[in-house]
């Protein structure tokens, strides 16, 4: 893995190189192995967070750790295409827009001391930016050379916080065209129901039962992209203890070995839809 500019990163995905770089400022690494129609992103698993905000955030590393998506990036590391946050969401969120991916509160709790400073706003907008100029250009890439492309939107949300039960497994359709994409999603839906999970872990699967594909991933690729589908998956966090941060890698290792067959078939499923 090299250290490149944006600037860069984009001149090589436009002249369809192979590589695997990580953003000069280390807020997103990008891989492309081999050019295909399928992309996985995990905007949400990083966990840095800019030393320069430490003593003016109230919430603590865990309380950070606790709302972010640890472990979605592993989940699908084998895939010829990855782009992936490594910046904590509390510093920006990648999954808002630019005017709201700065917290001032999170989660019912206000996250600064202070008011940030202007120039602090700015760093952590610049990222955000850069982001999308990289997600832009890989999706044109990828729509100039296949035509149709299939985004696996990779999250995680914590179970233990809802009052009722929740699935293993929820798909937000909110936001792509069900008439176009509805039997591809409940496919999708399908195939993640099928999983077979350790530690007695009864898997299921439902579409907009927890959350509703509102992310600004999601949006941004579908308002600029006509012919590329963004899949919303969120795993819940059985995956790990949400109270003391422990992970379960046993755990993790059967989501991403199953995820190896799944995705695959997925796509195969939208190819031929698509032709």
């Amino acid at each position: 893995m090299h250290k490149r500019t944006v600037d860069d990163i984009i001149l090589l995905i436009e002249g369809g190189a192979c590589f695997e770089a990580v953003a000069q400022d280390y807020s997103f690494t990008i891989k492309i192995d081999k050019y295909v129609p399928f992309v996985c992103g995990a905007v949400h698993d990083g966990h840095q967070f800019r030393q320069s905000l430490w003593s003016n955030c109230l919430h603590t590393e865990y309380e950070r750790w606790y709302e972010e998506d640890p472990c979605t990036r592993e989940m699908v590391r084998t895939f010829p295409i990855l782009i992936s946050g490594c910046d904590s969401r509390f510093e920006y969120d990648l999954n808002r827009p630019p005017e709201t991916a700065i917290f001032d509160t999170a989660w019912g709790k206000q996250l600064w001391k202070k008011e940030l400073p202007k120039e602090e706003k700015e760093k952590s907008l610049a990222k955000h930016h850069n982001f999308y100029r990289v997600v832009h250009a890989l999706i044109d890439k990828l729509e100039q050379e296949f035509r149709d492309v299939v985004v696996f939107d990779m999250h995680s949300y914590n179970w233990k916080r809802w009052d009722r039960e929740v699935p293993v497994w929820n798909l937000g359709t909110s936001n792509i065209d069900m008439e176009k994409y509805g039997s591809l999603v409940e496919s999708w839906r399908s195939k993640l129901e099928s999983m077979q999970l350790p530690n007695g872990i009864q898997t299921t699967a439902k579409i907009n039962d927890t959350f509703y594909g509102n992310g600004h991933f999601l949006k941004y690729i579908t308002q600029n992209f006509e012919n590329t589908l963004v899949l919303a998956t969120e795993i819940s966090k059985i995956y790990c203890d949400e109270l003391t941060g422990v992970i379960f890698p046993e755990v993790v290792k059967s989501v991403e070995d199953q995820l190896k067959v799944l995705i695959p078939e997925l796509v195969k499923e939208f190819e031929k839809a698509s032709a």
